[in-house]
This record gives C-alpha cells, sequence and structure tokens, in this order.
C-alpha cells in the first residue's frame, strides 16, 4: 500500500492513496478530480498554435491529423482510439474510446508525442499566467 497515513483528532487512522492538499484539510475540492485522483485538480488539453482546448475527439482528430498522425483503423482493441504517425513507425498514441474518460498520462501521452503542439494546463489559470510562470522559470535559470 502507497499513499500517506492520516490521523484525525480521535486518533483513528486512514489512508490517502493519491495526496492533494484538499484531502489533509479534509475540504471538498472546488472542482472534482479524475477518477484515479480524487480531489485532484483536473486538467485540460490546449493546442497551443490556437491556445484552443481540446473538448472532443473531432477536434482533436483535426489537430492530430494536421501534425501528420492519422488514426489506425485495424486496431484489435474495440475499446480504444489509436492514431500513428506511418506503418513503418512505431509511434503510437492510444486513447478510450469514450473522451469523458480521458485521464492524465492520456494528455500527457499527447504531449510528449506532440512536445510544440500541446500543452495540458489546469483550467482555472488562465494563459497568461503560463508566460508568466515561463518568464520567471527562465529569469532564474
Amino acid at each position: 500500500m502507497s499513499g500517506v497515513w492520516v490521523f484525525d483528532k480521535k486518533g483513528v487512522a486512514r489512508l490517502i492513496t493519491n495526496p492533494t492538499r484538499e484531502s489533509f484539510e479534509q475540504k471538498e475540492p472546488r472542482q472534482p478530480g479524475t477518477a484515479t485522483a480524487p480531489g485532484a485538480r483536473p486538467r485540460v488539453l490546449v493546442y497551443l498554435p490556437s491556445n484552443q482546448v481540446i473538448r472532443s475527439y473531432a477536434e482533436l482528430e483535426q489537430r492530430l491529423t494536421e501534425l501528420g498522425w492519422t488514426r489506425y483503423r485495424d486496431s484489435d482493441r474495440s475499446d480504444l482510439i489509436q492514431f500513428h504517425r506511418s506503418d513503418t513507425s512505431s509511434h503510437l498514441i492510444s486513447l478510450p474510446k469514450n473522451f469523458s474518460n480521458f485521464k492524465h498520462f492520456h494528455f500527457y501521452d499527447i504531449v510528449v508525442k506532440n512536445r510544440s503542439f500541446f500543452q495540458v494546463r489546469d483550467p482555472t489559470m488562465q494563459y497568461q499566467d503560463y508566460c508568466d510562470n515561463d518568464i520567471s522559470r527562465n529569469k532564474t535559470n
């Protein structure tokens, strides 16, 4: 069992498997988290050239197609949608068939394979906040 054990005022211990600040404060988070990280902040996938939040497979498929990805139609897995660069390439993106079942690692898989074009963001932060963070990070380096 991995996680953090927390003791309440009565001395009863409970295990928090994916700790967040909200879980330690025992408050309800402002926004629900994902199924894999209760209380975690939600994330959105952003297409950087247009600063567009990707909200559906139609939008995602359009952007991936523009970047040279092709939807893989011969998949043996009916629960997945897969994209590949070419028939000879080992690059493959596997995503759940239902867009609402996206997890953070699906977003990061897309970002890692398309670094200059996608970013995962906290939806509560504004675009300017990200620019300010990048500028301050560059000044300290």
